[in-house]
Formats: structure tokens, sequence, C-alpha cells
């Protein structure tokens, strides 16, 4: 025999609660911009985050066509140098990422000594 939903939902701990989020608007639709071209770098920097990666559609709002326009033009925008592949240096606000290079490298005894800070000299006391 099933359960009545509103009796399962009631065992669970309340009803389950279906998003019907309102969907983000893209800027594209918002200021009317139809075609976007690989030449417009200032519309294709606002899509590229603080590390050049490409905006996913769910964070910027783009439908799936403008999505694919905007990554098709930023690719190619890309390639002619306009934009970069990657950014060296990040924010200030960022964490450093610490590599897996450094954490998991086999240290060396002479190395870590080379590395390490000479000890720091007691100061002498005067002697009357």
């Amino acid at each position: 025999m099933a359960i009545p939903r509103a009796d399962k939902d009631a065992m669970e701990g309340g009803p389950r609660l279906r998003g019907k989020r309102r969907r983000k608007v893209s800027y594209l639709t918002a200021n009317k911009i139809y075609t976007v071209d690989y030449k417009e770098v200032n519309i294709l920097r606002r899509f590229l985050n603080d590390r050049g990666k490409i905006v996913p559609s769910r964070q910027s709002g783009n439908t799936a066509g403008q999505q694919r326009m905007i990554s098709e033009a930023i690719r190619r925008a890309r390639e002619m140098a306009l934009l970069p592949f990657t950014v060296q240096e990040m924010g200030s606000d960022r964490r450093e990422f610490s590599g897996r290079r450094e954490r998991y490298a086999p240290r060396n005894n002479d190395q870590a000594q080379a590395q390490a800070p000479a000890p720091a000299a007691a100061p002498a006391a005067d002697k009357e």
C-alpha cells in the first residue's frame, strides 16, 4: 500500500520544498544585445571570472544559445590575443595556492637546512 504524499512529507520532517527560483536575467537580455562578436572585449570580460574561466550559464543567467555564442566569441578572442587564456596574478583577496609539489615533495635534509633561517644570536649581557 502506497503512503499518501502528505503523510510521507510529515514523516520526513516537513514538506520538501521544490524551489521555484526566479531565473537570473542575462546581461545580454537586459541590454537587448542579440549578437556578440569576438572584438567586443568589454562585453566578453563580463563572462570571465577572475581566473580567466568562462562563467557558467547558471551563474550568468544566459540562455543556452547566448552561452554558446559567448563561449565561441571568447575562444576566438583568445586566439586573436584579445583575451588571456589564463590569468597569472590572482587578486589579493584570494588565498595563495599551495601547490601539490610543495606539499608532497620529499624533503632533502640539506635543502631543508639551507632554507631554514639561522638561529638568532642571544644578545650579549654586559658583565661589570
